[in-house]
């Protein structure tokens, strides 16, 4: 009986497919001086601003430990096109899973869909925008 008992123990919980956000991906704001704005973050607080401009973070799921999530933290421009139609002056990125089901269900719910999902050998991507005009970026690993 002790043989079943440690083999039900050590299965493997069913994989969680509900359409949601499971992060922050990332945080991108404007910046009127990039290289001063990064040479600050660098400097004072130690980031490592890569070859792409942005600083990475990377962490543990606490549910999942052998998977290694990324928070990207990037400046852009003050006036950057990307945050486009939003006026304000950050995006942030959201983790999700389910990507296709979360846009089906923020369709339904009348949430505006800026694009279409596109898909890079980093993942998937769409934009959306919030009830006060915020720019959104969905991301699925």
């Amino acid at each position: 009986m002790e043989d079943k008992k440690d083999q039900t123990d050590n299965a493997t919980p069913p994989i969680d497919t509900t359409p949601k956000v499971t992060g922050i991906g990332g945080i991108f704001f404007f910046s009127d001086n990039l290289q001063a704005t990064k040479e600050w973050y660098a400097k004072n607080l130690g980031f490592e601003i890569n070859a792409w401009g942005s600083a990475s973070f990377e962490s543990r799921d606490i549910d999942r430990p052998d998977e290694i999530n990324s928070l990207q933290w990037s400046p852009f421009k003050t006036g950057d096109d990307y945050f486009s139609p939003s006026q304000k002056d950050f995006m942030i990125n959201y983790r999700v899973q389910n990507i296709e089901g979360l846009v089906s269900k923020l369709k339904e719910n009348g949430v505006t869909i800026l694009d279409n999902i596109t898909t890079y050998d980093y993942g998937k991507f769409v934009h959306i925008m919030d009830a006060e005009g915020n720019k959104i970026e969905l991301w699925e690993p």
